[in-house]
């Protein structure tokens, strides 16, 4: 019999929902020792169960013997299941768990409004902009950086800039960044909140419609299409990627090659 069988007992995985989650590794005595993100909770924790002697097994060799009991929480997407690995790996530190365990070393994404006015902020630093609500913190900050700025590059076919000097009024710290459009679509605050947080793929579809549309990002198709992968990058630089997002930066470039 398996050391995971022994364990949890052998129909251990037939409770366990084939939804997207968060895991959660105890030791003896209840405490925290790991925490883990899933798009199916079953399918990740039958990989403890199997793994081998193989070097790359070993961490999930090395979990299952210092546990004695697993847990798990269901969440409403594979995006949402990695946002809530990282927060409760911030706050509660599982020991066992290296990366994600500093959070002033991952980038977060903001939106605000104030009026007809919409603004995005790239910072690591969320607490120092308080009028923004912010989603994150996502593991890399060069594909996060790279797909923050070709998404400003892109909404300016969608929006009119605002100045740089009026943006500064949400604050300045240094490595962060705000940007502002005025006329982007109505509520597209709340579109690109949605977004971030994995629950809807409305701002990409209205975003690649406005593109289809304008003459300027026709005439500039190679930039608009590599500013496209960049965001694309970013919705889908996940171990197991969102199945939504994976389709919505498709289609968005789909949509616009096949305009031109």
């Amino acid at each position: 019999m398996r050391s995971f069988d022994r364990k949890f007992g052998a129909t251990f995985l037939t409770g366990v929902p084939t939804a997207p989650g968060v895991y959660r590794f105890h030791a003896a005595d209840g405490t925290l020792i790991y925490v883990g993100k899933a798009a199916n909770l079953r399918r990740r924790l039958s990989q403890y169960r199997l793994a081998g002697r193989r070097k790359k097994e070993r961490k999930r060799r090395a979990l299952v013997a210092a546990a004695r009991r697993i847990t798990w929480e269901v969440c409403e997407s594979p995006l949402v299941a990695a946002l809530t690995e990282i927060r409760l790996i911030q706050t509660l530190r599982p020991p066992r768990n290296v990366a994600s365990a500093f959070p002033f070393l991952y980038p977060y994404v903001g939106v605000a409004t104030d009026g007809d006015e919409t603004y995005f902020c790239l910072t690591t630093q969320p607490e120092a902009f308080p009028a923004f609500a912010f989603h994150g913190a996502f593991r890399s900050r060069e594909v996060t950086r790279e797909a923050f700025f070709s998404l400003m590059r892109l909404l300016r076919y969608a929006g009119h800039p605002v100045p740089r000097h009026r943006c500064r009024r949400f604050g300045h710290v240094a490595h962060s960044h705000v940007r502002g459009f005025r006329r982007l679509p109505a509520r597209a605050a709340t579109a690109w909140g949605a977004l971030f947080r994995g629950a809807s793929r409305q701002a990409l579809e209205t975003l690649s419609l406005r593109l289809v549309e304008h003459a300027g990002a026709r005439v500039r198709r190679i930039e608009t299409q590599e500013a496209l992968r960049a965001v694309g990058r970013f919705m889908v630089r996940r171990r197991r990627p969102p199945s939504f997002l994976a389709r919505t930066s498709g289609s968005a470039r789909g949509a616009f090659m096949t305009s031109i």
